[in-house]
């Protein structure tokens, strides 16, 4: 259980911070980037939440959990000694990622394929899960990174690149079913 009664701690003041299994690091440690900017994406799925209804309301709420379990799993290095541990880690699983691909095939049987790259934006909806889109390739890449420095858990950069694929389709839905995706012209201001 999670217990938060005191909010500042002072324990970071000197520029490092505490990961699950209680090693400090640094604040610009790799897995602190990671974990801070999947941090980032929950709160720009936060944002779009304030224009999505329905089932998507419903999908990102699933996502803003899944990025919380997915912070937790990035934040917890030793992932050879999970057996080891008086409290089991709680690690990302497969089960999410499929799920995300089952929400994406359901979201794009809707959709016509695109002929053209299709620029950010249309609808407020559709805008802010582009920048969620965007936040995600950007913690991708630093999980990717991470996963080269030391072990991380091969799901947690898995349902990355997935949750991008989503967030993409589900712009695609938010604009009228790709009917008002605004569509890239190659060299239109030359």
């Amino acid at each position: 259980m999670v217990v938060l009664n005191k909010i500042y701690t002072r324990t970071g003041d000197k520029g490092d911070t505490a990961l699950g299994n209680g090693n400090r690091v640094a604040k610009y440690d790799p897995r602190v980037n990671a974990y801070g900017t999947v941090d980032e994406l929950n709160a720009t799925v936060g944002m779009a939440r304030l224009h999505a209804e329905g089932d998507v309301d419903a999908m990102l709420s699933a996502i803003q959990n899944d990025l919380f379990d997915l912070g937790a799993d990035l934040c917890r290095p030793d992932m050879d000694k999970d057996a080891e541990a008086e409290y089991p880690p709680l690690r990302m699983a497969d089960s999410q990622v499929e799920r995300l691909e089952t929400e994406i095939d359901a979201l794009n049987a809707n959709l016509d394929p695109l002929r053209s790259f299709i620029l950010p934006g249309g609808s407020e909806l559709a805008a802010y899960l582009h920048l969620c889109r965007t936040v995600a390739r950007r913690a991708e890449r630093l999980a990717v990174e991470l996963a080269t420095a030391e072990p991380t858990n091969p799901a947690a950069v898995k349902y990355l690149n997935r949750l991008s694929d989503w967030f993409f389709v589900a712009a695609r839905v938010a604009n009228n079913n790709g009917k008002d995706d605004v569509l890239w012209v190659p060299g239109a201001n030359r």
